[in-house]
């Protein structure tokens, strides 16, 4: 159960053993069925969870009401509201799992006791903050400034199994474009 995160963390930290076990020891394992909603928008976020196994969107609605997909996260990444999660504040938005998930969460106060027991770790939850800071800027920039067949060939070179795993209208809605316009830049690819 803990290889996937272990493997992870021994990536990204040089944690003793004892560390690593009192890591595990906090984790809560939780399994979840695929259209299972772990946040509704106005709920606060008590979770930051990893990904062991599973497909999950990040997605808000708009003011027409159309839901529109902010991210995916898929095996050996974290899935959280940020914000929500640390300003304890009600989320804008709505975390649904795409497939039948395995995730190891920490909660707001298991986190807190992570971070005072393992200080090491505060590191790479920061890096991890920046790297997903880093990719929202460029996701922005991408969006305002390259076309629709640009957004997704950079879509399928960044995460290259994601379209076989999830609905081409959630792809859709990721890149702002219709799922009509996006079948229609796949066939032009597909004609090259």
């Amino acid at each position: 159960m803990f290889d996937r995160i272990n493997t992870y963390i021994i990536n990204h930290a040089n944690l003793t053993v004892e560390e690593l076990a009192y890591f595990n020891s906090i984790l809560q394992y939780k399994k979840y069925p695929k259209k299972t909603i772990l946040l509704h928008e106005g709920e606060i976020c008590n979770f930051e969870a990893f990904i062991n196994k599973g497909c999950i969107r990040m997605y808000y609605i708009d003011e027409n009401g159309f839901e529109v997909t902010l991210q995916f996260a898929i095996e050996d990444w974290w899935v959280s509201d940020i914000a929500s999660f640390h300003d304890q504040k009600p989320s804008n938005m709505f975390i649904e799992t795409l497939e039948e998930c395995e995730l190891l969460i920490l909660t707001p106060q298991t986190k807190e006791s992570l971070l005072s027991h393992v200080p090491q770790l505060e590191r790479m939850f920061r890096i991890l903050v920046q790297r997903n800071l880093s990719s929202l800027q460029g996701r922005l920039f991408k969006t305002i400034a390259t076309s629709a067949q640009d957004k997704y060939l950079d879509f399928i070179k960044r995460y290259p199994t994601i379209p076989q795993r999830v609905p081409q209208h959630y792809i859709a809605s990721y890149l702002g474009i219709s799922a009509e316009f996006l079948s229609k830049v796949r066939t032009k690819l597909a004609k090259k």
